[in-house]
Parts: structure tokens; C-alpha cells; sequence
């Protein structure tokens, strides 16, 4: 599991949103990568969190790669979303037995 965390502009979360909503999810989805979100931080109104799954870390950077390199975000949402965002940063969890069943899990 990734959880991952953007710092939007001030006044650009929504923005950040319906780009979102409207191709950065399916253009990810479409490589089979998992999402749940996008969440919002109800203490600061710039900040959007989004969890995304992965069968394995191995297979994780091979669909990372693929998104990244692939037409959609190179042809589009690259130019589109990092100019909405201040920072934006990652970690990786594992989900203890039991603990997120349902659309996530691999």
C-alpha cells in the first residue's frame, strides 16, 4: 500500500480534484494500479491524501513505471498537475491480516 499525500497551491485543491476525478484515476487504474481516494484533510484545506495498491513491491515499480512513462501523463496530466502542487510526498505500508478487505487488496 502507498500512501500518498499532495500539497495543492492555495486555492487549487478542487482544481486538483476534478483533474483527478476526471483522468488521473482511470489513466492509473488502467495499469492496474489500485486507488482509493482522493481524501481530504478536513485540518488543511491544500492538502489531498490518496492510497493506491499494488500486488508486490516488485510489480509496484513495474506499474509505477509504466504510468509514468505512459501517454497520459507524459502527453498531458504531467503538464496539467505538478504546476497545482507545492509538495508532494510517499510512503509504503503493509496492511496487517484482515485489516483493508475489499476493492484494495491485490
Amino acid at each position: 500500500m502507498e500512501v500518498r499525500f499532495y500539497h495543492s497551491k492555495p486555492g487549487r485543491r478542487d482544481d486538483f480534484l476534478e483533474l483527478f476525478r476526471r483522468q488521473a484515476r482511470s489513466a492509473q487504474e488502467a495499469y492496474g494500479i489500485k486507488v482509493l481516494g482522493p481524501l481530504l484533510d478536513l485540518a488543511n484545506p491544500n492538502v489531498v491524501v490518496r492510497l493506491r495498491s499494488f500486488p508486490s513491491e516488485d510489480v509496484r515499480e513495474r506499474m509505477k513505471q509504466d504510468s509514468y512513462e505512459g501517454p497520459d501523463w507524459v502527453s498531458k496530466l504531467e503538464e496539467l498537475v505538478m504546476p497545482m502542487l507545492d509538495d508532494y510526498s510517499a510512503f509504503i505500508a503493509e496492511a496487517t491480516p484482515g485489516a483493508l478487505e475489499g476493492s484494495l487488496m491485490h
